[in-house]
Parts: C-alpha cells; sequence; structure tokens
C-alpha cells in the first residue's frame, strides 16, 4: 500500500492537484474581498441599504440589533445572508474558472492527426494508406 500511495504521489496529477488546491484558497481570499468590498455594496445600492451579511432570523425567536449581537448572546441564527455572499462568490468563481478555461482552450493548437488508413473504392474496407493492392478484393489502387 506504501509503495501505491508513493507512486500516486509521484505522478504529476497529484502535484497538479496540490497547486491547484493551494492556488484555488489564494483565489477564494481574493474573490471574498472582491464580492464582500466591492460588489455587495454596489448591489446594496438597489437594495437600498440592505447589508446582506447582516441578514439572519433567531432561531429561540429573540430579537437582536444584528448578527454579531446575536452570535454574542449565544442565540442560534439562520443567517440566510452570508448564505446569500457565498452564492454571489460561488458564481464569481465558477465565471472566473469559465473564462480560464475558454481563453486556455482558444490557445491551444488543433492537434493535426495524420491519416495512416484510406477506404478501398471498390470493397469499401479500411487498409493501410501505403498499399497499392487491397488485401480484401485483390483491386489495384491508383
Amino acid at each position: 500500500m506504501f509503495k501505491e500511495f508513493k507512486e500516486f504521489i509521484q505522478r504529476g496529477n497529484a502535484m497538479d492537484l496540490a497547486v491547484a488546491f493551494i492556488l484555488g484558497g489564494a483565489f477564494t481570499a481574493i474573490v471574498t474581498s472582491l464580492v464582500n468590498d466591492l460588489i455587495m455594496p454596489v448591489i446594496s445600492l438597489f437594495t437600498k441599504g440592505v447589508d446582506f451579511s447582516q441578514l439572519f432570523v433567531t432561531l429561540d425567536g429573540g430579537n437582536y440589533p444584528n448578527l454579531a449581537a446575536a452570535q454574542e448572546a449565544g442565540a442560534a441564527v439562520f443567517s440566510y445572508g452570508n448564505f446569500i455572499n457565498a452564492i454571489i462568490q460561488f458564481i464569481i468563481i465558477a465565471f472566473v474558472i469559465f473564462l480560464l478555461v475558454r481563453s486556455l482552450n482558444r490557445m491551444k493548437k488543433p492537434e493535426v492527426v495524420e491519416e495512416t488508413e484510406k477506404t478501398c473504392p471498390f470493397c469499401q474496407t479500411s487498409i493501410p494508406i501505403a498499399a497499392t493492392r487491397c488485401p480484401h478484393c485483390t483491386s489495384e489502387l491508383s
């Protein structure tokens, strides 16, 4: 089992995954700041100043001025505003990844596939491209 694990780690896929995980963590911090500091204030202009991170419902029925006060009092809260922020962050991350993959796919050179077979015009079977006579119907090929 240790040998198999060592082989797994030494493959390029595991290292690529580790690098992607680390970059994803760093990218998440940037997107979180983008959402909380730039996008949500603009959205709050259209929603008449509603701060989504402060939207919550206390499950015990208590009335608290903000989320921090409810959490400090030890009340069980359903913080749906943070969930809305998380959805917006997810959409932004998914869109950026889509743009990244799309641009990488456009930069790829199309693979040139060399033909190694041709079709016999008489019997329609596949034969090697260098063949001068069909091995199936024995017709001469030009």
